[in-house]
């Protein structure tokens, strides 16, 4: 076999591959095989009519084009291998030249991955947010921990901002109850949004035993969008009473005997969460001043089915939640060009940043075990809401495995350019990263811990001389 490659662009690339004839003979043994059995001659057993007398039944067309069928994809493969190409997705091939007893010769176009020249990945610098945790972020925390264990009391006068009523709601469209919009002694917090607008602004106002209409837009069904009238019947008027905040309730709402030591736990709680907030905007941030670093030319076709992928998904979630793209757009203040654009420069960058951290794995040779896989498999199932086990059946029946285990890899390299990196606050401090755990505290450096770990069998030793 012949090959040869020509570059059409550096992520595009044409091969033109000449088989001789004599390597389509095994290919054309087993076509003849194949058609055998799968006709009736008069004269012979299924499976065993001689190749001249197919030739004569079906036509010896009929098995070169089977043969060229098993020969094409077995050749592509292999001219890609002699030629070092990486492809990205499925090639274009076509026959250009195939007469019986001749040479047959075919082409193949395909994106392929780019040359990439990796900027140096250690000690990349990149600044984030400070860590900021108010007296009036405690407080809220307090406040919220509060009102886990307050209690509802009915009282006799119309309902505020805050209180919590039970009430009845129905809604019409031309004098007709709309499908699945009706429900009756529901709890709602006055206030507190999502549900349907002016909703909160109806309630107001209203004691137990009044009723109101007022018009709105359904935010889902068939009637999304449109416009009905809604009457609620308010049954209940309930206010939250909060218990005091004292020692009393620190021992019932925590594992504390004080105020000051909850206050204190709570704010610690806080800063540990930030922490890992702010560890993931370090993240980002390293990755970003990665990708300025670099200029990767992106297959055209790879963008495109992603950015219609994401833009798919992004639409299913918005009507998921019954909102409506020109909705968002109104409540985000852009237009749709603007979302577009947005779309695509994340889009590119996802791209980008895809090729770098495969190179950069392949160039630290990372690799994985049986149980890393097994791991990130739970995890993408818990965060799909799936079960593991089925989970991982899907996978490995839609051979989807090679994916995992680029995520995985794509992590360790991320994980290899964010502990090397230097990331610094608004204020000059040192972020660090390489020793945070995953509940928001900051472990020993490896180096101390080693240390620890050789002294412990000397002071041992020591001791029982």
């Amino acid at each position: 076999m012949k090959s040869a490659v020509e570059t059409l662009s550096p992520t595009r690339a044409k091969l033109t591959v000449e088989v001789p004839f004599e390597e389509l003979k095994p290919s054309l043994d087993a076509a003849y095989k194949t058609i055998a059995k799968q006709i009736n001659v008069p004269g012979f057993r299924r499976g065993k009519v001689p190749p001249a007398v197919i030739d004569r039944q079906v036509g010896r067309g009929a098995v070169l084009d089977q043969a060229i069928n098993e020969v094409v994809p077995q050749k592509y493969a292999e001219a890609l291998q002699a030629n070092d190409l990486q492809p990205l997705a499925q090639p274009e091939i076509e026959v250009t030249k195939f007469e019986d007893n001749e040479a047959l010769e075919f082409t193949a176009e395909v994106d392929v991955k780019p040359e990439i020249k990796l900027p140096t990945y250690d000690g990349v610098t990149a600044s984030v947010e400070a860590i900021e945790i108010s007296d009036e972020d405690v407080t809220e925390q307090v406040e919220a921990l509060r009102e886990r264990f307050a209690t509802l009391i009915d009282v006799e006068r119309p309902a505020a901002d805050g209180d919590f009523v039970v009430m009845d709601l129905k809604a019409t469209k031309d004098g007709e109850v709309v499908d699945g919009a009706e429900v009756s002694g529901m709890s709602y917090r006055v206030g507190r949004g999502g549900m349907i607008d002016g909703l909160d602004e109806a309630l107001v106002g209203l004691a137990a035993g009044d009723e109101k209409v007022f018009t709105s837009q359904l935010v889902g069904g068939d009637l999304v969008g449109e416009g009905v009238d809604v009457a609620v019947a308010v049954t209940q008027v309930q206010e939250q009473e909060l218990p005091e905040l004292d020692d009393e309730f620190a021992q019932l709402a925590s594992e504390y005997d004080t105020v000051a030591e909850l206050t204190e736990d709570v704010r610690e709680r806080l800063g540990r969460g930030r922490r890992l907030e702010q560890a993931a905007a370090a993240r980002d941030a390293v990755l970003e001043a990665l990708l300025e670093s670099v200029d990767i030319p992106l297959p055209e076709t790879i963008v495109t089915d992603e950015l219609n992928a994401r833009r798919t998904s992004f639409e299913q979630q918005l009507a998921y939640a019954g909102v409506t793209m020109e909705k968002y757009l109104e409540d985000e203040g852009q237009t749709q060009e603007e979302f577009e654009a947005d779309l695509e420069r994340r889009v590119r960058d996802a791209v980008t940043a895809q090729f770098i951290l495969d190179e950069i794995a392949q160039v630290e040779e990372f690799g994985i075990d049986q149980q890393e896989l097994s791991e990130h498999m739970v995890r993408k199932a818990q965060q799909s809401g799936e079960d593991p086990q089925e989970f991982a059946n899907h996978m490995f029946e839609h051979n989807h495995i090679p994916e995992l285990v680029q995520e995985i890899l794509r992590g360790k390299a991320l994980a290899r350019i964010v502990e090397s990196a230097v990331v610094t606050d608004a204020s000059g401090n040192v972020v660090e990263l390489k020793n945070l755990r995953p509940d928001g505290t900051i472990g020993e450096p490896e180096a101390e811990v080693a240390d620890v770990e050789t002294a412990e069998p000397a002071e041992e030793e020591k001791a029982e001389a």
